[in-house]
């Protein structure tokens, strides 16, 4: 898939949104505008290692503000490790998220 492709499941949208940053094509996916499935991308209270081959700390920098950032407060996230969290957990706690805000 690449960025915007939808696909329908069992009634519910899933949207894809390319995020870079943990790797060149990283991709979240928007669940029918309620729930972010965030993949390696954003994990409660951090994000995704950018020093792998293929990661970037400046495009997951991009990623965290343009992608993330805009997204409502009330969105669950479900990462690709550890527990559910949502976007507005993740503004008030997240470090990266916060330096992502001041940048």
């Amino acid at each position: 898939m690449k960025n915007n492709d939808e696909i329908e499941i069992v009634g519910l949208t899933f949207r894809a949104i390319h995020a870079p940053g943990h790797t060149r094509g990283s991709l979240i996916f928007s669940v029918s505008n309620e729930i972010i499935i965030s993949g390696d991308v954003l994990f409660a209270g951090s994000i995704g290692r950018t020093d792998l081959p293929g990661g970037s700390a400046k495009d997951m920098e991009n990623t965290l503000r343009k992608k993330i950032l805009p997204l409502a407060d009330e969105l669950r996230v479900l990462p690709g490790h550890g527990p559910e969290t949502t976007i507005g957990r993740e503004r008030a706690y997240n470090p990266y998220l916060k330096n992502a805000m001041r940048g």
